[in-house]
């Protein structure tokens, strides 16, 4: 599971999304993240955060220090575009690897 938000530039966004990962890759299940800055746009980001699934990705946000810092950084994030997506393509060291649709 992927979870995208795009953000534009704020005065603390880059604490608050160094917390956001954290909190987040400390999570069982949480196999990485990372924030982007565009090289078109320097004020847009992107937070990425990969997980083994969509459970565990719901386990993630339950912690109360994870529902305090981060679920607020979370609802202020561009809401024009989809944020969560399932992971069917998954690529290592030239070898792709297909999973099955969680849709069913």
């Amino acid at each position: 599971m992927l979870l995208v938000c795009r953000f534009a530039t704020t005065p603390d966004l880059l604490v608050r999304a160094r917390t956001a990962l954290e909190l987040l890759t400390a999570a069982d299940g949480c196999l990485g993240g990372e924030l982007g800055r565009s090289v078109d746009e320097p004020d847009r980001w992107v937070l990425t955060v990969r997980f083994a699934s969509v459970d565990a990705y719901r386990r993630a946000l339950s912690p109360f220090p994870v529902r305090e810092h981060v679920v607020p950084l979370l609802s202020e994030a561009d809401a024009d575009e989809p944020a969560t997506f399932e992971t069917l393509l998954e690529a290592r060291a030239g070898a792709v690897e297909q999973h099955e649709s969680l849709r069913a």
